[in-house]
């Protein structure tokens, strides 16, 4: 039985009125009540290149008198309802990844309790949001039957580089399934996918996790693809708090992967998933990447985390740091081998609790810098394809040091620096 115990009483009245629907889209994005015209607009057009017709209800926080005025003005009919799920925060005082957390809860719930079809969370900035986005994440749930479709976003060299440096090369080398985005944060799932999988792992563990959608459905044996569905705007980047939000969302990738290593361990190669859509091209990156910025946390962090960084790496990788650390800033360079072993080596001091979890995914930032002032250096000169080219062989290089992690996690004492 789900409970809709965090859902405004308002809202538990309207879905009993409401009773089933096929599709559920929700907005995590607590702004979205603000521009809920233009949203409609998008997703009835994104619904309307479905084959059959369907019902939806658009879940969003309630931004107030704005999304009100907007709900009245004809938007709403049989086919397509509107509900608030939460009340929005008067200012942005909660942190980013426990309010994404709580709005993926609660739009899985309040989609369980209306038997949809197919989900849509859309946690971007709706801005970015299109009718492509919709048609392109719901069509292969209601329409092909699939589980789960995971965002393909218009590449960008200098945007994502979490993703690109450790999340997806590390998420195809272990659970074998090249899924660009495995944490989106954008997905469609089915139902079947909600209730076997996603509302349990949600509610499971002490304090608020990203939701790992790819790797639960892979782990699963669902079935997965993804969707190309343009270009998303990325939130600026908070300097200031780069080690938490890293932090934040390295904890759980780390933890699955932990948790699922009887699984991994016995994965060798990885394989595409089926796509859908137009890819579209590279986009430029028209402001030059300033990597001395990026060099100088390295840098401080070479001199300051060097004790800490002994207990997790072994002595040929700090070699190669140091090595690193006295090259001219325009020569600075971090090999892909080095780079894929300092990423392993820091999930398996995760796995160990070499030190404190928080401490040591903290110290691991100067390092993701420093790797992507070594990134920026490189591919500044770079056209889309030979950007793709050069991600491509960093996933091979992941692939290909993948028994050093299997190794290292079967017998640790044996490679004990």
């Amino acid at each position: 039985m789900v409970e809709l115990s965090t859902i405004p009483e308002q809202t538990k009245q309207q879905i009993e009125q409401i009773r089933t629907v096929d599709l559920v889209i929700g907005l995590v994005d607590e702004d979205a009540g603000q521009t809920m015209t233009r949203i409609a607009e998008v997703v009835r057009e994104g619904l309307a290149r479905l084959t059959k017709s369907v019902r939806a209800v658009v879940l969003h926080q309630d931004a107030g008198a704005n999304a009100g005025t907007a709900l009245q003005n004809g938007l709403e009919d049989e086919s397509l309802r509107f509900l608030s799920y939460a009340p929005a925060p008067a200012h942005r005082s909660i942190m980013l990844v426990e309010s994404i957390v709580a709005a993926y809860r609660s739009i899985g719930e309040i989609s369980h309790k209306l038997g949809a079809k197919a989900s849509v969370v859309v946690a971007s900035s709706p801005e970015g949001l299109t009718a492509e986005w919709i048609y392109g994440l719901a069509q292969p749930i209601l329409e092909r039957d699939l589980d789960l479709a995971a965002p393909c976003y218009a590449p960008n060299k200098f945007e994502g580089l979490l993703n690109s440096a450790i999340l997806y090369p590390t998420s195809r080398a272990l659970y074998g399934k090249r899924v660009v985005n495995p944490l989106g944060p954008d997905f469609g799932f089915s139902s079947r996918l909600l209730q076997s999988v996603l509302l349990d792992s949600w509610a499971r563990g002490p304090g608020a996790r990203l939701p790992l959608v790819a790797p639960e459905a892979v782990l699963r044996g669902l079935k997965v693809c993804q969707a190309h569905i343009g270009k998303r705007i990325y939130p600026p980047l908070d300097w200031k708090n780069l080690d938490s939000i890293l932090a934040e969302v390295l904890d759980p990738f780390f933890l699955g992967i932990e948790r699922d290593a009887a699984f991994w361990q016995h994965i060798r190669s990885s394989e595409p998933v089926p796509s859908f859509g137009d890819s579209l091209p590279w986009t430029e990156e028209s402001v030059p990447v300033d990597t001395r910025r990026l060099l100088e946390p390295f840098k401080l962090g070479f001199r300051n985390l060097r004790e800490i960084w002994s207990l997790v790496l072994p002595p040929s990788a700090l070699l190669e740091l140091t090595k690193a650390d006295r090259l001219p800033p325009e020569q600075f360079r971090i090999p892909d081998e080095l780079w894929t072993s300092i990423i392993y080596d820091f999930a398996l001091a995760y796995h160990l609790r070499t030190i404190g979890r928080d401490h040591l995914l903290r110290a691991l930032t100067p390092l993701y810098l420093g790797w992507s002032a070594s990134y920026a250096i490189e591919v500044e000169t770079l056209g889309g394809a030979a950007v793709q080219r050069r991600l491509e062989r960093l996933c091979i290089a992941y692939e290909n040091r993948k028994p050093y992690l299997v190794s290292r996690w079967r017998w640790p004492d044996r490679f004990n620096p």
